[in-house]
């Protein structure tokens, strides 16, 4: 289809989302030109709401007001009041009608053009000069009339300009190569036995900072080296969880956010603190940070200097995200840019150009790349046009590169360029390792990024082997033990087998042991990301969640895709029998619990909390947790907070066998919950290395128990 067309006099470009008056262009959304795209497509028809709903958000479940933002955002644009309806026409009950004239990009500028380039005379047709017919056929014997021979010289004429076009475009690509991203090396510059991630160059790149957390001795600070003497200084001493920082332009301070516990949770566990800390002291000795922001009711990460007194966050509230200014002096904040539907997933500033970058979801799932002035002024928007290798709904979290209109991201074990026009290309990668947060040094001549290796193990343990004490107890016996992550570990419904995740083959796949042998069930790309899997209940089949698609895998190797209209963000529970599924889905860019309908595809919302892990009892009960880590037994009028299990919530998950549940709590203590008899009961203490339980057969527990988890950050070379 056409990327530019007219209305009128309205000029309409899609490759941009504007539509242009006589030097006046205005931006829109995709989905709004989509809408008057198909009502030009069909000039003069009505055309029903459905059809509208059906055609331009295919697969994706809208109401008709989004439909009527769409029409109301085009009249406004095109100067039609809604009264007079010169151009779009509302039909009662009907639909909608496009009543303007419409040209088409290919059927008049283009010939246009072609035939002023070439200087072809334009044949008019008279009395003594006739059109040739359409039906004529070639004669050898035949003379050749004027018109005939004007005819074929412009033919002649035409193919040889578009061979002239076409050589000139070889050559001009072959004298000028698209733009060469690639890595001659790469040093690791944190190589220790700690965990080191975040790293980011000073603004004169003398000196990374990163943060390095001590598994031994459970403390987590910020670091610096300096990179030409390789000497390290330690500018924190024992913080919290902190997320990635940021240097002012000056390259004075820097800026990070700090997650504790709240002290009085009301609305959430985990209250976010944004913290300065002056860089040049912290070199001295190390320093603690200065509180410049509390927030006990939003959320808000990924901190970016605007300049040397404001800063840029996302702040999340009403379950979107939304970009936010900071002042420091004025301790007051505004919005940069926000979405009524849809979410900011990502954003990234460039000092240089004073623009900012943003990946958004839109309502219908779409990612798109929009160009922003430090104001919030839209000066570009596209959408992500995914290459094969990237699932289409998954995220991408790209910065700036020293490439002129190119951003850079990594997807684990590749590197990609991302252009403001939405297109992604490769990068030459030679490292065997995922890697991620590329952050490019100042002279644009290296980059930094995180490479990282986790090993787990799949443990199973004897429920009656659990004794009620202050010590651990043992972790249990070790299956199918690799050097790579294992996890997800769920038991075989009516047979012998346990089926588990592992990245022992490089990626991330299904794997299935017993007691004798282990082998491969999955074979998902490089690069999917699997979330969690499911065992049939007759333990066939399982159910597997990957880049946000279900995805069904029979284990005689067959497999099918089951596809939903909106991103499945998290799959809880599987009922195989009556084909349904409970799942946290992405509606709008807002996160919904629902019920997914297996044979027909069909969801359902179940409840507008913000839900953590949902699972059923064997008669039936549905028993979930809440973003604060609360235990909740829905109901037909209202759901019931189950008191007796208050504060044993945690992320190390709990599972149900039958009408039991069990969990392990922030003391590190595995316990159990009769529902119907409603008896609480603390079995025993789990290792401190135990990240989760993840399945129960009423004899033995599975877990998963971290091994080691290793990163570092890791310098990249770029070569000329």
């Amino acid at each position: 289809m056409t990327q530019q067309y007219w209305i009128g006099d309205f000029y309409i470009d899609l490759s941009r989302n504007q539509i242009t008056y006589q030097n006046d262009t205005t931006l829109l959304a995709p989905k709004a030109l989509a809408v008057l795209t198909y009502l030009a497509q069909q000039q003069g028809k009505v055309v029903s709401q459905d059809e509208l709903l059906s055609q331009v958000w295919q697969g994706t479940i809208v109401t008709p007001n989004t439909l009527q933002r769409c029409i109301t955002q085009l009249r406004k644009a095109l100067g039609d009041d809604g009264k007079a309806q010169d151009l779009i026409k509302t039909h009662a009950k009907k639909g909608y009608s496009l009543e303007a004239e419409v040209r088409w990009q290919h059927e008049t500028e283009l010939n246009t053009e072609l035939n002023t380039e070439l200087n072809i005379e334009r044949l008019t047709p008279t009395a003594s000069n006739p059109a040739p017919f359409a039906t004529d056929t070639y004669n050898p014997n035949a003379s050749t009339t004027l018109p005939a021979l004007k005819q074929n010289t412009r033919v002649i004429a035409l193919a040889c300009m578009l061979f002239v076009f076409a050589l000139l475009a070889f050559q001009l690509f072959a004298a000028k190569p698209a733009t060469q991203f690639k890595i001659s090396e790469y040093r690791p510059l944190t190589a220790t036995d700690n965990k080191e991630v975040a790293g980011v160059y000073s603004p004169d790149g003398k000196y990374i900072v990163f943060h390095r957390y001590s598994d031994e001795f459970c403390r987590n600070n910020i670091w610096a080296k300096n990179i030409e003497t390789q000497q390290e200084f330690q500018l924190t001493d024992n913080l919290n969880t902190n997320g990635p920082h940021s240097f002012s332009k000056d390259g004075k301070t820097l800026a990070f956010i700090q997650t504790v516990n709240c002290t009085e949770p009301i609305t959430q566990k985990t209250c976010y603190h944004l913290m300065s800390l002056d860089f040049a002291t912290a070199l001295q000795a190390p320093q603690t940070p200065k509180l410049l922001l509390e927030c006990k009711n939003s959320e808000i990460k990924s901190p970016e200097w605007l300049d040397n007194e404001h800063i840029a966050l996302l702040q999340k509230t009403s379950e979107r995200w939304q970009l936010i200014r900071y002042s420091i002096h004025d301790k007051t904040s505004d919005v940069i840019y926000q979405l009524a539907e849809g979410s900011i997933v990502h954003y990234t500033y460039s000092h240089k150009d004073a623009v900012l970058a943003l990946i958004t979801q839109q309502q219908d799932g779409t990612f798109y790349i929009n160009k922003l002035s430090v104001n919030g002024e839209l000066l570009s928007s596209h959408p992500i046009q995914y290459p094969p290798q990237i699932a289409r709904l998954r995220a991408i979290y790209p910065r700036f590169s020293p490439f002129e209109d190119l951003l850079v991201f990594s997807t684990g074990r590749q590197l990609f360029t991302l252009s403001y026009q939405g297109q992604i290309k490769t990068i030459d990668l030679p490292i065997d390792e995922p890697m991620s947060s590329p952050e490019f040094h100042p002279d644009g001549s290296r980059m930094l990024v995180t490479k990282g290796h986790y090993d787990s193990d799949i443990t199973l343990t004897p429920l009656n082997s659990f004794v009620s004490s202050d010590q651990p107890n043992s972790a249990g016996k070790v299956l199918a033990r690799s050097t790579q992550g294992e996890s997800h570990a769920q038991f075989q419904p009516h047979g012998d087998l346990v089926a588990f995740t592992s990245s022992r083959t490089g990626q991330r796949q299904i794997w299935l042991t017993n007691a004798t042998s282990t082998r491969q069930l999955s074979h998902f790309p490089t690069d999917a990301f699997m979330y969690e899997f499911l065992f049939a209940k007759d333990g066939q089949s399982v159910l597997a969640n990957v880049d946000k698609e279900l995805i069904q895998l029979h284990l005689d190797g067959t497999s099918q895709r089951l596809a939903f209209a909106a991103p499945i963000k998290q799959l809880f529970y599987w009922d195989s029998s009556a084909q349904t599924a409970l799942a946290l889905i992405e509606i709008n860019g807002v996160s919904r619990f629902a019920q997914l309908n297996l044979a027909d595809a069909a969801i359902q919302v179940i409840n507008h909390h913000q839900v953590k892990r949902a699972l059923k009892s064997q008669d039936g009960k549905l028993i979930y947790t809440d973003h604060m880590d609360r235990f909740w037994l829905s109901g037909a009028v209202e759901d019931e907070h189950i008191a007796a299990l208050q504060a044993q919530g945690s992320d190390k998950q709990f599972v149900i066998h039958h009408n039991t549940l069990y969990g392990i709590n922030e003391a590190n203590q595995l316990w159990s919950y009769q529902l119907n008899d409603q008896v609480f009961e603390v079995l025993g203490r789990v290792p401190n290395n135990i990240d989760n339980i993840t399945a129960v057969n009423g004899v033995e527990v599975l877990m998963t128990l971290r091994v080691r988890a290793k990163k570092e950050v890791v310098e990249l070379l770029l070569s000329n």
